[in-house]
């Protein structure tokens, strides 16, 4: 990317405990380039989404205004992962969340105002469903060539999933949303959950090493991950806990994360059953679907700790 005059960043969030993270991540690294941040119905209802996502910025003294967006998926009803996050999103350890400080302006219509604002240096950074994007797309086609890059925290390249077999849970909550952003001809970078599996896990040793940098940002972090913890021993097989959203946010923030791409189109699957939300990746370029979508395959572990250590301290 040009980087001679820095891109804009719009945040958008289904706040629960790693988009937490995420958020830590992008106001520590790139604060004064963030141009918004909105939620959407997910991991949790999009208002405990915005409940959090207020906590957060506090947290990291931060006063901006939370766009609130979709709370529900295009065409579906809102199945939320709070058995993974826990009821609050945040692992249900008591914190004391506080009230939202919410903006006047809607998600989708903020966004589409960035876009238009920003003149072609707006990145977005998508960590929950895609429902806010597509709605933007759908109103207002004409700013997406002002886009510079989406990079979307979803899917799987290697067809290993966490909500069914072959699906990662922000393309299965609204694939309908997911298939329309993916198809436009925007460019977009795909950090999938396989890329969290392999390179952003938190060992319990890891993790103490984190609690131990004694800042309420890293306990906040840490402690946060209680529920997905238990969900990663039983269910998912990851040691300790992965962090698929804030390794999103890094590979925005730093090119030279994501060591190995592979350029593909890609689709995404709405049939129902265990296919629900699977990407679809071609690399057998007809003309009609063009390959606008680099697929993150190897990351650079050492340096995503390194920014993860930065951002609690």
């Amino acid at each position: 990317m040009d980087n001679t005059i820095p891109t804009r960043l719009w945040i958008d969030t289904d706040t629960a405990s790693d988009d937490a993270v995420a958020l830590m991540l992008a106001f520590a690294h790139a604060r004064e380039r963030i141009a918004g941040v909105s939620t959407v119905a997910g991991n949790a209802p999009v208002e405990q989404a915005t409940v959090n996502a207020s906590y957060i910025a506090r947290l990291c003294d931060c006063d901006l205004p939370i766009h609130r967006g979709a709370s529900a998926p295009l065409r579906r009803d809102l199945e939320t992962a709070q058995h993974i996050h826990g009821q609050d999103g945040m692992g249900d350890i008591g914190l004391a969340l506080g009230t939202p400080n919410l903006s006047a302006v809607g998600a989708v219509e903020a966004l589409i105002a960035a876009a238009r604002a920003e003149a072609g240096k707006l990145e977005l950074i998508t960590l929950g469903p895609l429902t806010n994007i597509a709605l933007a797309m759908r109103l207002a086609p004409e700013i997406w060539s002002g886009i510079e890059r989406i990079t979307i925290m979803g899917g799987t390249s290697d067809y290993y999933g966490n909500v069914t077999p072959v699906s990662e849970y922000n393309l299965w909550a609204d694939p309908e949303a997911a298939d329309l952003v993916f198809r436009s001809t925007v460019p977009k970078l795909m950090v999938g959950w396989d890329i969290s599996r392999k390179f952003a896990s938190v060992s319990d040793r890891e993790a103490e090493a984190l609690l131990a940098i004694g800042t309420d940002k890293a306990r906040v972090a840490v402690e946060s991950q209680a529920v997905l913890r238990e969900f990663c021993r039983t269910i998912s097989g990851v040691d300790g806990f992965d962090l698929p959203d804030p390794i999103a946010v890094a590979a925005a923030l730093r090119d030279e994360l994501i060591t190995k791409t592979v350029p593909y189109s890609v689709s995404v699957c709405c049939n129902e059953g265990p296919t629900r939300g699977m990407t679809i990746l071609s690399d057998r370029h007809s003309g009609e679907a063009p390959p606008t979508t680099l697929v993150a395959v190897e990351a650079d572990r050492s340096l995503f700790l390194e920014m993860l250590r930065e951002a609690l301290s």
